[in-house]
């Protein structure tokens, strides 16, 4: 009996993945800035929150999960943190954040992605899987910030302008 190997290309490398994720912050900023500022922290639809609580949502979510994983901290979710007041003070955040998700996801070994991670003490997933969660958070927050600037009569920014 023969065997053959077969030499698996990687799909994407930790570089491309942060790259993808900054992309999808950078986006997710322009509709933050799409918002007239009272809407911004008011305006809803069915019940679900202003914009502005899901963007601070996600603002307490990235950089404090990653630093969490570097550091082996498995510190409770919380968004208390950061309660922001305008759109300026948000944004300035937004950019603080995505910096702290810029060095911290520079730390994380090739091999560390396919630890279990027990984020916030509450989910254990390999860390590549926190981070794709991260990701597609952000994403679905967005949509919904999409449908919001839409019911305002405003034209959202092209969802792949990313960069």
């Amino acid at each position: 009996m023969t065997t053959t190997s077969t030499a698996t290309k990687q799909f994407m490398t930790s570089d491309q993945l942060l790259e993808d994720w900054q992309g999808h912050r950078n986006l997710t900023r322009r509709v933050i800035e799409s918002f007239p500022e009272k809407d911004l922290f008011e305006f809803s639809i069915a019940g679900m929150r202003p914009f502005a609580k899901m963007a601070t949502e996600l603002i307490s979510i990235g950089g404090p999960a990653l630093k969490g994983i570097i550091e082996n901290n498995v510190e409770a979710y919380s968004e208390e943190k950061f309660n922001p007041k305008t759109k300026a003070e948000l944004l300035k955040k937004w950019d603080e954040e995505t910096e702290v998700i810029h060095h911290y996801f520079q730390m994380i070994s090739e091999e560390r992605f396919q630890e279990t991670f027990n984020l916030f003490g509450e989910y254990e997933f390999p860390v590549y899987q926190n981070i794709l969660y991260f990701i597609d958070n952000e994403i679905h927050h967005r949509a919904q910030g999409y449908v919001y600037l839409r019911a305002l009569g405003i034209e959202p920014p092209f969802f792949w302008e990313r960069f």
